[in-house]
């Protein structure tokens, strides 16, 4: 009999950050009408059950899209600023938790914005539904506000890093096989992490490289150099990313590492407004962007 022991990279998933996954529960505003139903299937000759007929109780309220829509934009945000867990679950790093948790906050303040702007404009929209409808309206099919508002809900949830009871005694060829077992699937995880980062960073050296660059358009038959578009974003999410990988390198990356210290040092003190006002700034960047894109065989 011996003790098991923890997998080295459990530990540091466990402290190195937590668990987090977004629910976003919406409600689509159909109802089936048994009547039309009939109706339908009668007129058809067909069988009572061979359909069902599905009103759209609210068939053209933009309100209403872009609350139905702000499900993905949550869903989205969790992809984007957590690493590959088990399903919803995506991995958070201490490193972002206390700017992630902030940014929670705001969207949920947008989201609950949403809803009332819906809310607001029920009432109106239930009067055109009563004219678009016809003969098929009927009030009761519509629920009050307050049952609106139970109906969408976003709830944000944390945990910590599972780490399991390893210290249950257990047979000795009983403990080989879960320690393979854990170390395999630390290692998926690590690997899919480790993954995520190599494409981050990637995409945001690829982002600032053309975006950073100039193109030739065709303006009233005269060929004109523009600089092209640069967001703010673009260089918010390179400076969050090189933040976080200073201290989140699970697998001690060194290429990693040094391509996302090259990109603090080509980017610092660099602010939008220089780089949409400056040629030369523009041209200092991209420079210094393309030799880290070249060197590290991005």
């Amino acid at each position: 009999m011996e003790i098991l022991k923890k997998p080295e990279h459990i530990i540091s998933l466990a402290t190195g950050g937590i668990l987090l996954r977004a629910k976003v529960t919406v409600h689509t505003f159909t109802k089936q009408d048994r009547q039309i139903s009939d109706e339908v299937t009668s007129a058809k000759k067909a069988a009572r059950n061979a359909g069902r007929y599905t009103k759209q109780l609210f068939a053209d309220v933009p309100e209403l899209r872009a609350l139905l829509n702000d499900r993905q934009t949550w869903y989205n945000f969790v992809q984007k600023v957590t690493y590959p867990w088990d399903g919803e679950w995506g991995y958070l790093p201490v490193a972002r938790i206390a700017q992630v948790m902030a940014e929670i906050e705001q969207r949920k303040a947008s989201s609950a914005e949403l809803l009332e702007k819906f809310i607001h404009v029920m009432p109106q929209a239930i009067s055109n539904e009563a004219f678009a409808q016809g003969d098929m309206f009927n009030r009761d099919d519509y629920p009050d506000p307050d049952t609106v508002r139970s109906k969408f809900k976003v709830i944000v949830q944390t945990m910590n890093v599972p780490e399991g009871d390893y210290r249950v005694e257990i047979a000795t060829h009983l403990a080989d096989d879960l320690q393979k077992n854990f170390e395999q699937q630390t290692r998926d995880i690590i690997s899919e992490i480790h993954g995520k980062q190599q494409e981050q960073l990637l995409k945001v050296l690829q982002s600032l490289s053309y975006c950073c660059d100039s193109e030739t358009v065709e303006e009233n038959g005269e060929i004109k150099v523009k600089r092209r578009k640069l967001y703010e974003s673009t260089l918010t999410d390179a400076m969050e990313l090189c933040n976080t990988f200073a201290e989140f390198n699970l697998t001690n990356d060194t290429k990693l590492e040094e391509a996302s210290r090259s990109l603090l040092k080509v980017l610092d003190g660099v602010t939008v407004e220089q780089l949409r006002n400056s040629d030369t700034k523009r041209i200092v960047v991209k420079e210094g962007v393309d030799d880290i894109l070249s060197k590290f065989g991005m």
